[in-house]
């Protein structure tokens, strides 16, 4: 009866079906709760016996205005794909929905309890709420719009049981955010991040695949975790310091909460065995006080400051509208990490996260290249492609660039690098070689101006709609030779 009351609150027909949850709502309402979706793990896991001793979970989900048919079919899913005795609760946090009946109906349900704020609160103190209440001895955290797969559960609790101290996170399938199919994801991947600290996947490094022939369901370590979904000990959770009660909404919390499960002592993991769907959507639903940018920056430069040491200037370097952003008060963040002797951030990028490539602390300068309102911008292209200019966004990626100490313009691995002699010649990226004088510039003019060191050429934007950046005969005049990267590192 609850099913037939609770979805009546459906799109109505005529209604952008997009509008609300931004994911096609009307298809939510029209797939069943109950359905079958591929079974997408590993041959392996199939056959796989699982410990008889596994500690029981309380799974936390938290929503505001969410769909109902997704919200409830994340909970029958994870009813339905669970041993009955290892979900000892679901805690659902209703962050101030706009229908307070969109989770009060569904503390009907046997092992439903539901949890209202009196005002927004955010992802992570709703999150905390939800663990506070938790009777279980380890904490599930899921988003309102998943679907767990089978046997999804006892790979998770198997780590824990195994380590307490071990933070563990299923590959993510991907449910569509159009049609909601269901699509297996890579088991290849690792959670990462840019010095922008925008989350990202990372295929593993060959070496990773190569370590890991013959043992494909082996836990996999992730420097960071998406965030939404995961299980921790609930006494490991609370001696972590829980969350950062201080950050607001949403966004940036799985980046300290990686950070500090890694620098202080713990694991993070991304379990194969175990598989969840989640629908991805391609912007949020809900509105942000103080908008989505300064949230976000806020909460990220709250992680930056208090977890990732002197390496925090590169953070600032890849996203300079962050200084400008008011981060509160530290205090309490900073004497945890203290009280728990975690290790300097140095450690992490050394022993987990290699991968991430650190700029040179002799390198001149470091960030965007500035002219004006836009940046050089790579424009997505790659090797032998040309570079433009673009709109500077402060978020790092194409317009990220650093000037090496030995004179190499440097994004990612590619380089800047003349492609002739004469005014007027292209410039475009290649693979770079300090050896290659081709790729060798030098500030000129006060740090204003970008000059090749052997031809004694500038880097101009004149014809950069028709041709790209171009080399020409400098002009301390010129305001297309005036570029100013964000950060100059040896001044600071």
């Amino acid at each position: 009866m609850l099913k037939v009351t609770y979805l009546k609150k459906r799109i109505l027909p005529g209604q952008d079906a997009y509008v609300r949850n931004k994911f096609n709502q009307a298809s939510s309402d029209s797939t069943k709760l109950d359905r079958a979706v591929p079974d997408t793990r590993h041959w392996q896991c199939k056959s796989k016996k699982w410990r008889s001793d596994l500690p029981a979970t309380s799974v936390i989900i938290t929503f505001h205005n969410e769909a109902r048919s997704a919200l409830l079919r994340t909970i029958v899913s994870v009813f339905n794909k669970s041993p009955t005795h290892l979900v000892r609760e679901i805690i659902l946090v209703d962050d101030f929905s706009d229908d307070p009946e969109d989770g009060a109906e569904l503390a009907k349900i046997q092992k439903v309890k539901v949890i209202r704020n009196a005002k927004r609160e955010g992802l992570m103190r709703s999150r905390v709420k939800g663990a506070d209440a938790a009777t279980a001895p380890v904490l599930t955290f899921l988003d309102s719009h998943c679907e767990c797969n089978v046997n999804w559960l006892e790979p998770l609790l198997e780590e824990i049981a195994t380590d307490r101290k071990r933070v563990v996170s299923p590959i993510i399938d991907v449910i569509n955010m159009d049609n909601f199919n269901y699509v297996g994801a890579s088991a290849e991947l690792k959670g990462g991040f840019d010095w922008n600290l925008v989350f990202k996947w990372d295929f593993m490094t060959g070496e990773e695949r190569n370590k890991r022939r013959g043992k494909e369901i082996s836990p996999i370590k992730t420097p960071m975790i998406a965030g939404g979904l995961f299980s921790i000990e609930k006494s490991w959770f609370a001696e972590l310091g829980k969350y950062d009660m201080m950050m607001d909404v949403w966004g940036g919390e799985n980046l300290e909460i990686s950070f500090r499960v890694w620098q202080c002592h713990g694991t993070l993991e991304i379990v194969p065995c175990s598989r969840v769907g989640h629908v991805f959507r391609k912007q949020h639903p809900y509105t942000f006080p103080g908008g989505s940018g300064n949230v976000f920056a806020r909460n990220t430069r709250r992680a930056a400051e208090v977890w990732m040491d002197d390496y925090k200037q590169f953070y600032y370097a890849a996203v300079p509208s962050a200084k400008h952003v008011a981060h509160g008060s530290l205090r309490n963040r900073l004497e945890l990490r203290e009280r728990l002797k975690c290790k300097p951030f140095s450690w992490y990028l050394e022993n987990v996260y290699p991968e991430l490539k650190v700029p040179e602390k002799s390198d001149k300068a470091f960030g965007s290249i500035k002219q004006g309102a836009v940046c050089m911008d790579t424009l997505g292209h790659g090797g032998d492609g040309t570079v433009g200019l673009f709109a500077c966004h402060g978020t790092g990626g194409n317009q990220e660039w650093s000037l090496t100490k030995w004179g190499g313009i440097k994004h990612l691995d590619m380089c800047l690098t003349l492609t002739g002699s004469l005014p007027g010649s292209v410039i475009k990226l290649y693979q770079c070689d300090e050896s290659n004088d081709k790729q060798r510039w030098q500030q000129h003019n006060g740090q204003r101006m970008l000059k090749h060191i052997k031809s004694g050429m500038c880097l101009d934007s004149k014809d950069e709609k028709q041709m790209g950046i171009i080399a020409e005969t400098c002009n301390t005049d010129s305001l297309q030779q005036q570029w100013k990267f964000t950060v100059d590192i040896n001044s600071r």
